[in-house]
């Protein structure tokens, strides 16, 4: 059984991640590699399209934690989380992360303000 599905695609000079299932400690080192794989391959600018993820632990935040720190390292990078739900809108408040991570609820508002 997968656990975790992801998928990349590039779309106005963002690399779009867009990733379902389950983002815990057993999924948590496959999405870090996928995300290591944007950021050094070449993207910038990663949207992460998180509508799809059915629950996430402290390893998921850690990776998109990770993400976020090696993004913020590099000039003019970018890590945007699209589309959280309701319930990890609430995690990332309860964590603090959602005055750290970006968040919107719609990609076009990143993708069309760069397109």
């Amino acid at each position: 059984m997968q656990l975790l599905q992801s998928h990349s695609r590039e779309e106005a000079g963002w690399t779009i991640v867009e990733v379902a299932g389950q983002l815990d400690v057993a999924t948590a080192p496959e999405f870090r590699q996928v995300l290591l794989e944007a950021q050094y391959g070449g993207a910038s600018q990663v949207l992460v399209d998180v509508a799809g993820i059915e629950f996430v632990d402290s390893m998921g935040l850690g990776v998109l934690i990770g993400a976020h720190k090696r993004a913020r390292s590099h000039d003019g990078a970018a890590l945007v989380l699209a589309r959280p739900s309701e319930r990890m809108r609430h995690l990332l408040a309860l964590t603090g992360l959602d005055t750290v991570l970006v968040t919107v609820a719609d990609p076009d508002e990143v993708l069309g303000a760069r397109s």
